[in-house]
C-alpha cells in the first residue's frame, strides 16, 4: 500500500511485454469484443466520409523546394497518399506546373511497391536533404539542386526509423557505400556530402535511458558507423543530444555555425557553438533558452526572466521574450564567463547590445517564427488568436526593422514556409479556421508592408469544403478555473443553437508540453460530429503554450492538477450555459491528452456521458520505465523519488480507479501495438483492471481497441486512420444519444 491507500502491487505487468503471445491474445480478444458490441467501423457512413476526405484528390499537395532543374525551374517534391496509393508516392513537379490547375507529377519513389517488394509495411517519416551549400555536385545555392537525401522509413508507423540514402539524380537508393542504418531512434545531419553527424544505437551505452542518442559520431562514407569517432557525448540520464550545422553564409554578415546541444530534460538544454575556430563555446544562457541564428545574429527565446546579473548588461528581459544579439559578441561573452576572469567578462559584456523582437503581455505570447532570405516572420498569440509581423534584416545584415503585419490577432491558423530561404523572400502561405478549409497561396515577404495579407501574390490551391459548415459559427468563451484563472476555449456550433442542455457536445483538450491548440480546419470532427448537429469545443488549458512558457510551467509536476481543474471548469461552464448537460457531454484526448481524459474518468466521472482515451499515459508510477517515458520527467516528475508520494499518485488514473463506485461513464480506450513512444501497456493495464474491478457492476460500458500498426499516431495509413476515427466518434455519439448496445 502507499499514499491514500493506493495499491502498488501490479498483477497486470505481463501486459507490458509488447508482442508476447499473452499480450497480443489479450489485444485481439478485446478488439473482437469491441467490434462485436459496436460493429465494424468500416461499414459505417462515417468511415466512408472520413476516408474519402483523407484520400481526396482535391487535398492540397504541400511541397518542399529541392533546387532547380537544368532549365532553371524550381523543383518541388511532395509526398502523397490516396485510395490507389495507401502507403504513398514521393513525387516531383516544377513551380510552373504546380501553379497550374492540373499539376503534372513524376513519381520518384512508390512506397506501396517498395513495401510489397521488401515485405515490410513501410510508413513514410520524411527525409533529410543534403544542403546544396555542402554538396560540390549540386551546382550551388543559386541554381543548383539537391542531389542526395536520407530517407526515414518506419516499420508499421513506429517512431523508430530505418535510415537509407537516396540519390535524387538516379532516383534510386545508394547501394555502393551508401549511408544506411537499421531500425532505431536515429538522428542524422549532413556535415558534407561524404560525412554524417549521426546519433544511433550502436550498443555500448550509445542511447540514453529515454531511448534517444547519447553520442554523436562523425561517420565517413565507406566506414562502419561503430568505428566512427565520437565527437559529442552526454550523460546516460539526459534525454538526448544532437549536433548540426547552421549555415548562415547566404546572409550578409553570416557565418557557418556548428552547434552541439545537450538536452538534459525535455525543456532544459545546454548549447555549445563553434564559429571559425576549432573550439566549441558553451553559451552563457539559462538551460531553458532556445537558440537559433539569422545572418550574424543569434536569436534567443528566453523562457525565464533574464536579469542583468546573468546577461551581462543593464537590461532585463521577461519570460517569453524574443531577443537577438551579435553572435560573435555573445560567443566572446560566453567564453569569458567560462574562463571566469572578471576583467574578461566585463570587457566582453561592454560589447553586448541586445535587441528586442517580441515582449509578452498578460494576454499575448510568442508562438515562433519563419524566415525567408531577408525577412523574419514572427507569430504571436493574442488570447489564442494568431498575429503575424514582418521584420526585415537591415542593410549590411544590420538590425531587424518591423515593416508590416497584422494589427490584431485573428481566429485562424496561418503558416508561412519559405520557398527557398537561401535565395529569395517567397513563401508558401497557408490559412484555415475551424470552419474554413485550407487555402495555399504563394506570397512575397517583401510586399508585407500592410495588415491585409498584401504579401500574397497568387492563390495556388484550395481545399474544397469537406463538410457542411454553412450554418456554423465559432465563438471564443472563457471559463473560470478553481483558482480564479480565466481559461479560454473555442466553441463551434450551429447558429442560433437552442440552449437546453440536449445537444451532444464534444470537448477536446491536451494541456501539456507547451503545445498550443488553436483554430484549424476540423475535417474529421466536422464530418463525424458537427454535421450531425453536435457542438465541438477545444479547451486552451494550462500546461499548453497558449500564453507562453508561464502558462505551461504553471501546470508542471506538483501543479498538474491545474490543467485538470481548467478542463473541468470548461466542462462545467458548458453545462452552466446549457449548451449540454453531463449526459450529453463527451471528452476526448490523446497521448498527454489521454492522461487528461484518463483523469477525467477517475476525478470527474459524473461530468461526462462518454470519454475517449487515446494512446494514453495512465500508469504514472511506471511511466518513466516504459519506452520514452524517462524523457517526460521534466513535465510530470520522477516516480522513483518523493514526487510519487508528494503529488504524482494523485493524477495516476491507473491507481485511482474507485472500486466503490456504482458506475463510470461509457469509455473507449484505444492504442497501437507499434507505438514506441507511449507504451500500449498504459491502456492495456487500465482497461484490464477496470474490467476486473467492475465485474458485476454498472460500469461503462468500457471498450478497448488496439491497432496492431500505427505508432503513436494510432494509424499507419488512411484506412486505419478512418477506421480509428469513426470508431471513436460513433462510439461517443451513440453514448450521448442513448444508442449504445
Amino acid at each position: 500500500m502507499a499514499s491514500d491507500g493506493i495499491e502498488l502491487d501490479d498483477p497486470y505487468l505481463f501486459l507490458e511485454e509488447v508482442e508476447s503471445p499473452e499480450s497480443l491474445a489479450f489485444a485481439n480478444e478485446a478488439n473482437e469484443k469491441c467490434l462485436a458490441a459496436l460493429g465494424d467501423p468500416s461499414e459505417t457512413q462515417t468511415y466512408k466520409r472520413v476516408l474519402a476526405a483523407l484520400t481526396s484528390d482535391e487535398r492540397i499537395p504541400h511541397v518542399g523546394m529541392m533546387g532547380y532543374d537544368e532549365g532553371g525551374e524550381m523543383l518541388l517534391y511532395n509526398f502523397w497518399r490516396d485510395a490507389k496509393n495507401p502507403k504513398g508516392l514521393w513525387r516531383k513537379t516544377t513551380l510552373t506546373s504546380y501553379k497550374s490547375p492540373n499539376t503534372e507529377w513524376t513519381t520518384v519513389l512508390d512506397l506501396d511497391t517498395l513495401a510489397k517488394e521488401e515485405d515490410i509495411s513501410w510508413v513514410w517519416k520524411g527525409y533529410v536533404p543534403l544542403p546544396r551549400s555542402l554538396d560540390p555536385k549540386s551546382g550551388g545555392d543559386e541554381n543548383g539542386r539537391v542531389t542526395r537525401v536520407l530517407l526515414q522509413l518506419s516499420r508499421g508507423g513506429a517512431d523508430a526509423t530505418y535510415l537509407r540514402e537516396f540519390d535524387l539524380l538516379t532516383e534510386s537508393f545508394v547501394e555502393e557505400e551508401g549511408f544506411s542504418l537499421p531500425e532505431g531512434k536515429t538522428r542524422a545531419r549532413w556535415k558534407s556530402r561524404d560525412v554524417l553527424l549521426v546519433g544511433a544505437d550502436v550498443g555500448e551505452d550509445s542511447m540514453t535511458t529515454s531511448g534517444y542518442p547519447r553520442t554523436v559520431r562523425e561517420w565517413s562514407r565507406g566506414t562502419k558507423v561503430e568505428d566512427a569517432p565520437i565527437v559529442f557525448e552526454v550523460e546516460k540520464t539526459d534525454v538526448s543530444c544532437s549536433h548540426y550545422l547552421a549555415d548562415e553564409t547566404h546572409r550578409e554578415g553570416g557565418a557557418l555555425y556548428e552547434v552541439q546541444c545537450r538536452s538534459i530534460t525535455f525543456y532544459e538544454s545546454t548549447y555549445f557553438v563553434k564559429k571559425d575556430t576549432n573550439l566549441f563555446v558553451k553559451l552563457a544562457i539559462a538551460e531553458n533558452t532556445d537558440v537559433t541564428f539569422f545572418g550574424k545574429w543569434m536569436i534567443l527565446h528566453v523562457k525565464a526572466d533574464w536579469t542583468p546579473e546573468d546577461n551581462g548588461t543593464h537590461m532585463a528581459f521577461k519570460t517569453d521574450s524574443l531577443i537577438y544579439v551579435d553572435a560573435q559578441s555573445f560567443l566572446d561573452f560566453s567564453q569569458a564567463k567560462e574562463s571566469g576572469s572578471k576583467d574578461d567578462i566585463k570587457a566582453a559584456a561592454e560589447k553586448l547590445d541586445y535587441k528586442l523582437l517580441f515582449e509578452p503581455t498578460a494576454t499575448t505570447s510568442y508562438a515562433g517564427f519563419s524566415e525567408t532570405k531577408n525577412y523574419l516572420i514572427l507569430y504571436s498569440l493574442e488570447d489564442v488568436k494568431e498575429k503575424l509581423q514582418f521584420f526585415k534584416l537591415g542593410e549590411g545584415g544590420g538590425d531587424f526593422v518591423l515593416v508590416g503585419g497584422d494589427e490584431e490577432g485573428k481566429i485562424r491558423s496561418a503558416t508561412c514556409r519559405a520557398v527557398d530561404s537561401k535565395t529569395n523572400d517567397l513563401f508558401w502561405f497557408t490559412t484555415s479556421s475551424y470552419t474554413q478549409p485550407s487555402t495555399l497561396y504563394l506570397a512575397d515577404a517583401s510586399k508585407g508592408s500592410g495588415g491585409n495579407d498584401d504579401y500574397i501574390t497568387s492563390k495556388l490551391k484550395s481545399l474544397p469544403a469537406m463538410y457542411d459548415s454553412s450554418n456554423l459559427e465559432v465563438k471564443q468563451l472563457f471559463a473560470t478555473s478553481k483558482d480564479g484563472t480565466k481559461v479560454p476555449y473555442f466553441i463551434v456550433s450551429k447558429k442560433g443553437i437552442v440552449l437546453d442542455g440536449t445537444t451532444p457536445t464534444l470537448l477536446y483538450g491536451y494541456g501539456g508540453f507547451e503545445i498550443s491548440l488553436g483554430p484549424h480546419y476540423v475535417v474529421t470532427a466536422g464530418i463525424s460530429w458537427l454535421e450531425k448537429g453536435g457542438v465541438y469545443v477545444e479547451a486552451n488549458i494550462r500546461g499548453g503554450g497558449e500564453y507562453g512558457p508561464s502558462w505551461h510551467q504553471s501546470a508542471l509536476k506538483e501543479n498538474r492538477n491545474k490543467a485538470y481543474e481548467d478542463f473541468i471548469a470548461v466542462a462545467q461552464d458548458l453545462i452552466e450555459r446549457k449548451v449540454c448537460d453531463s449526459s450529453t457531454l463527451a471528452c476526448r484526448g490523446g497521448s498527454n491528452g489521454g492522461l487528461l481524459t484518463g483523469n477525467m474518468l477517475v476525478q470527474a466521472p459524473d461530468l461526462f456521458g462518454a470519454i475517449h482515451i487515446a494512446v494514453p499515459l495512465l500508469d504514472m508510477k511506471r511511466y518513466s520505465k516504459l519506452l520514452a517515458g524517462a524523457s517526460w520527467m521534466g513535465e510530470y516528475g520522477d516516480p522513483d523519488t518523493n514526487d510519487w508520494e508528494s503529488f504524482l499518485h494523485t493524477y495516476s488514473p491507473y491507481h485511482n480507479i474507485d472500486s466503490t463506485r456504482t458506475n463510470y461513464p461509457a469509455t473507449l480506450l484505444t492504442t497501437s501495438t507499434r507505438d514506441d513512444r507511449v507504451h500500449p501497456a498504459h491502456a492495456r493495464k487500465m482497461v484490464k483492471k477496470m474490467w476486473d474491478m467492475g465485474a458485476g457492476k454498472d460500469w461503462g460500458p468500457i471498450y478497448y481497441y488496439e491497432n496492431i500498426e500505427g505508432g503513436h499516431g494510432g494509424a499507419a495509413d488512411s484506412k486505419q486512420e478512418a477506421f480509428m476515427t469513426s470508431l471513436a466518434y460513433d462510439f461517443m455519439w451513440r453514448a450521448l444519444t442513448s444508442s449504445l448496445p
